[in-house]
């Protein structure tokens, strides 16, 4: 897929499964290999991540698509504080 770095400023991004992530705010990018290899994200969703930093970065190759949204694999629970994962919680779950 490609795409002008440009265009992925300010996108909303969202798993497959329609859950809101956040907002693209900045790409990183590996010039030597003029590649994005990941999309910093600000603006989160408290429900799937813990809110007290400002932003993550999203793996680029978690993207499945962008056009007027950027769409991610889903990822449950990946980046929310150990003590908030539900105990029952199956970390070999590919969910």
């Amino acid at each position: 897929m490609q795409a002008e770095v440009s265009t992925l400023f300010g996108l909303n991004i969202y798993t497959e499964r329609g859950i809101y992530i956040g907002k693209v705010n900045d790409v990183v990018l590996e010039v030597n290999e003029r590649k994005v290899t990941g999309l910093a994200v600000t603006r989160l969703n408290p429900d799937m991540f813990d809110t007290s930093k400002p932003g993550v970065v999203i793996p680029y190759r978690w993207v499945t698509a962008v056009a007027d949204i950027v769409l991610i694999r889903h990822i449950k629970d990946q980046f929310k504080r150990p003590e908030e994962i539900p105990e029952d919680y199956n970390i070999s779950n590919d969910d």
